[in-house]
This record gives structure tokens, sequence and C-alpha cells, in this order.
């Protein structure tokens, strides 16, 4: 029997965009929000709450806001290329309003267990047990379970690994802590991990600290928002053209790529150079670190080996004295408290789902992880494309393959992702940004026909391949089409040219200015790069 009543769980962005899929496809979806309000991670809190993700008050998106839309949905033209938090909720509020889901959420609402029901075998029912605040315990009974409570909710603090830090004179706490420099003015501050968090952290803190020490175990790949040119870098470089010459020559794609990164500042000379290539790790996005690190706010450190009092010690042997401030951005733990153990096995530092969205030993497939994944670009395409695909699953209109075969492709992907990518039990969600959502597309039959477009729309052909691989590519054509995707595509680059007009520089008559040109200096450049490639190997 087809799913009806679908709970989903968290109304962040991945929980938006699974309520507006179980509409698409006729479901009933009942969302269950632990928080006030919507937006998850992305809705800043005065207040750090257990639990809940948090963020910091400067934080601003990695991704630009063409790559990161849903697929239905481009964001107001007058929005920045790259969002503080504030205006990402702006976005998020305004695709909640334009498909009437916030009817479907209940806020303040938490799921405190998602169990079987006795007849699950036949039915593929469930029972979750919520709690509203300061109220009593409800019992819910649904057909099918959305999970969308994503992996930062639980601060990872590895004291352990640091002997001596029950003596530490100082402060210290988890980036999970972090909102803002205020009350570490003058201070010493040591930061621990360099990952965006920590990255990010270092730098904010910097601007009003005596000095900042960033320290890493591994180093990494330090890349900026800002293309040459001065395009969101994200919409550059990510296209469909890019993603097939990385597949055909990776390892050249790879040296050329840390050539690049190199030219601005040398990550060797700053202390920054990993160990790993650039594609094995999701890099870190931060415009200001190098130039922190230049005029000596930011110091780059090894590993810490100690603490003693108030000094830290590192691992080459060097030690900082009169330390107050440590903050440890050194991830998060994973789970789902409220789902039965069975569920939460792992293959790998990885959970055992199929395609990251469900597991293979239920005997009817009508539970589903969405959100939970990390790649080399937005969350929410991602986590949309997942949900599009569950709730087909749901349906009964895609069957999934047997417990055996799935099992073996698990197997098989979790090999690979640990060969490909350095994986961690902090970062073990690894997945190839555009070929991951094409393998779903294609099952949910929403994968761009690229050799059909090139014959039938040759213009928007052009665009799809060569240009930035957006979300709006998978509402061309299949279930869901939408007719306002093909001009999404074709008016891309005015929404990203857009923000910039706060003053318009007269251009001379004789050097042409429109969308078209920068689209056609792109192509061109691409082409170029690809006729290289293949030069390159005869």
């Amino acid at each position: 029997m087809a799913a009806q009543r679908v709970a989903v769980i968290g109304a962040g962005p991945s929980g938006l965009t699974s309520i507006k899929a179980c509409l698409e496809e006729g479901l009933e979806p009942t969302c269950f929000e632990s928080s006030y309000d919507i937006g998850g991670l992305w809705k800043f809190k005065e207040k750090p709450e257990p639990g809940r993700a948090n963020i910091y008050q400067s934080v601003v998106i990695n991704s630009s806001k063409e790559m990161m839309s849903f697929s239905d949905f481009p964001p107001p033209a007058e929005l920045p290329n790259n969002m503080h938090h504030s205006e990402i909720m702006i976005y998020l509020r305004l695709y909640a309003q334009a498909f009437n889901l916030t009817q479907h959420i209940h806020l303040q609402t938490t799921v405190i267990s998602v169990r079987q029901r006795p007849d699950f075998a036949a039915s593929g029912q469930w029972e979750v047990e919520t709690e509203k605040t300061e109220a009593s315990r409800q019992m819910h009974v649904f057909d099918a379970v959305i999970v969308c409570t994503g992996h930062f909710t639980q601060p990872h603090l590895p004291l352990t690994d640091f002997p001596g830090i029950e003596s530490f004179q100082g402060r210290y706490f988890h980036s999970w802590d972090y909102r803002s420099a205020e009350g570490l003015e003058g201070k010493r501050v040591v930061v621990i991990g360099i990952g965006n968090s920590g990255g990010d952290i270092a730098v904010d803190i910097s601007r009003v600290a005596e000095k900042v020490y960033l320290s890493t175990r591994s180093g990494a790949w330090v890349i900026g928002r800002v293309a040459p040119g001065g395009l969101p870098a994200d919409i550059v470089r990510v296209s469909r053209m890019g993603n097939l010459i990385r597949k055909l020559f990776p390892s050249w794609t790879n040296k050329t790529l840390e050539k690049k990164l190199n030219a601005p500042f040398d990550h060797k000379l700053y202390g920054l150079q990993p160990k790993h290539a650039f594609f094995a790790q999701v890099p870190v996005v931060n415009d200001d670190l190098p130039a922190r690190i230049i005029s000596g706010r930011v110091q780059v450190k090894p590993n810490v080996k100690e603490f003693s009092g108030s000094s830290v010690i590192f691992t080459d042997g060097s030690i900082i004295d009169k330390v107050d401030v440590v903050v440890f951005a050194t991830g998060y733990n994973y789970g789902f408290p409220f789902l039965p153990a069975a569920l939460q096995a792992k293959c790998g530092y990885r959970l055992c789902l199929y395609k990251h969205i469900f597991h293979p030993t239920l005997t009817k497939p009508t539970l589903a992880v969405v959100g939970f994944i990390h790649g080399f670009g937005a969350i929410n395409p991602l986590a949309e494309m997942q949900a599009r695909w569950a709730t087909r699953v749901f349906k009964g209109l895609i069957t999934l393959p047997t417990d055996k075969i799935m099992m073996k492709e698990i197997e098989k992907d979790t090999a690979e992702m640990h060969q490909k990518h350095a994986c961690s039990e902090r970062y073990p969600l690894y997945v190839d940004y555009i070929p991951y959502q094409d393998s779903l597309a294609e099952q949910v039959g929403a994968r761009p026909n690229i050799p059909w477009l090139f014959v039938t729309d040759p213009k928007l052909a052009l665009q799809v391949f060569y240009g930035p691989a957006t979300p709006y590519q998978y509402r061309l054509t299949g279930p869901g089409r939408w007719a306002g995707a093909r001009q999404a595509i074709l008016t891309q680059w005015d929404r990203v040219i857009q923000p910039f007009k706060t003053r318009v520089v007269p251009e001379p008559e004789t050097k042409p200015s429109s969308t078209l040109s920068i689209i056609m200096v792109f192509s061109c450049f691409s082409w170029k790069l690809t006729c290289f490639c293949i030069k390159s190997t005869h």
C-alpha cells in the first residue's frame, strides 16, 4: 500500500523541501520542529539550545545563492550572491510561503521516539511519539517517516585527547557555543581545528583579540568565495563540463587546481598545506584567512600536544603562554537518538544507508533520511533530490533493490568513498556532487538529457553543459517538471550580476557589456580548456 501520511522530523531546509516533495506526490506531511521557528541551522539563536544546531553571528553561506537554491524557486535577484544567515532565512521564508508549507509544521514539538508498529511487516507504519513544550506526550501513527535533523547538533569535545586540559587556567568551549567575539577583546586565543567553523571563528576573533593561534593536525586547502573577475567561485567552477574533465583526467585536474590555489598564497609557506589532494576533502572556504595570517593576527600552529596551567604546548615543541581562551572547533558526533539502535548501524564511518537515504534491512522502505550528507556543493539541492526520490519510493513508483543488492552497493560505495575522500569519524558523508544528484534524478526521471537538448534547444544546452550546474536543470523534464526551469537557467547570470549594481560604471561604447558576453566568454574558455585537456593526453 502506498504511503499516505508522512512524518517529517525537522523544519530546516531539508525538512521544508521534504514537505514540498510530499505535497507534489499527493502525500500528507506533518512536520515536527523542536524549535520555535523554521530554518534549522540557519536560524540564529542568541543562546545555544541543547540538541539543536547553532551558528555564530557572522556566518555567511559558502555556496552562492543560485547554487544553493531549490530547483523551482530561484532566489530574489536583489539578494547578495553569498548570503548572510539572516538573508538565507528570508529565502527560506519566501519558499515556505510560496508553497504553503508552514501550515504543515508543528513548532516547539520534539520527537521522542520513532518505532515500528507491531504489524510493520504488513503495513510499514510507524509510531511517532512527540512532546509539546510543557505539555504531555502524544502518540501518532504514520505511513512513512522522513528524518531531517542533520548532523550539527551534538558537539564533539575530545578532552581526553588533550592531556592537562583539566589544569588549564583559562576558559574553553566548543565552537557550537560561539556567538561572537564579544568579551574576547585583548585575549590570547587558541582555536583547535581548521574546518570551516575553525577558520571563520579564528578570523572573527582575530579582529579584537591580542593574538589568535589556529591549531591544525592535517592542514587544509583554502579557497575563497570570489573567483577571478569577481564572480562567485562555485558558479564559475561547478559545471557538467568541469565534472567530465575531472572524471577523464582526475590527477591533472587536482594538480591544476592546487597550482591555481597556491598562486595567490603558497599553502606550504602559510603552514596550511595538507597531505590530501584537493578533492579528497571539502576545502575551507574563507576569503579573509590569508590576510589575517600575513598581518600576523592569526598564526597557524600544529596540533596541540598538551596543556599546562595557562600554557599550550604543541607537537613541534613550541609553547604559547598566558592563553586566555581555547575554542574547540572539533566537529560533531552524529546520530538519531529517537530511532531504534538497529537503524543506526554503520558501514565504515558512515551510516548503513542505501543512497544515504534508506536502511536496507527494513521490510518496507517507509523511513528515509534526508540531508544527512556532505558534498562539494550546497546541501539544499542534494536534500531536495533525496526527498523527491524518497517520496516516490513511498508511493511505490520506484522500487528498491533487494536487501542483499542494497548491502553490496552500500559496501561498494563505502569503499569508493574511503578511497576517494579523506573520511573520518567526524566527516563520513562525502558524495560526488553532480554524479550523486544525477543518479537519483535518473530514477526519478528528472535527469536532463544533454545530447537531446543540443539537438532541440542548443541555447539552453550550452548553459546546462558549459554553464553552472544549478538545480533548475532537474526541473526541465520528468515528474515535477517546472515550466519556468528553462527561463530560470537562461536568466541565472542576471540574478548573479544584479546585487553588484550598487554603483554602475559605464562601459566604453566599443566594449560590449551584457550577460550574454559573460556567458560566451565563459563558454569559450571552457571549450578551449576541453581541447587543451584532450591534446595533453595525446
